[in-house]
């Protein structure tokens, strides 16, 4: 099952800049293992407002629970809000 997540970010103020990097860096060696396991599949930069951090998502899992255990393990989750949009085929969809 394929589902696109809303990922907004909210750094807490007065957070150091050392420890953004840090959180940003475990962030991506994250997203690069569970692209390996076939759970990330893509993600994409929407238009953000300036300050504002915003990723779209999409996601593979068996089922909500198990993309919740995958959202889980991310770092960036606990500064993090995401909207789940759990998604199905279309018929006339061209990639199919």
């Amino acid at each position: 099952m394929e589902f696109l997540v809303d990922m907004r970010t909210t750094v807490p103020e007065g957070t150091p800049d050392e420890a953004v990097a840090d959180m940003r860096s475990r962030e991506a060696a994250n997203s690069r293992n569970l692209a390996a396991q076939g759970h990330l599949l893509r993600l994409w930069r929407p238009p953000v407002a300036e300050g504002e951090w915003r990723t779209w998502g999409l996601f593979q899992a068996r089922d909500a629970d198990e993309l919740e255990q995958v959202l889980a393990s991310m770092p960036l989750r606990v500064w993090r809000h995401d909207s789940v949009t759990p998604l199905s085929p279309h018929p006339n969809d061209p990639g199919a």
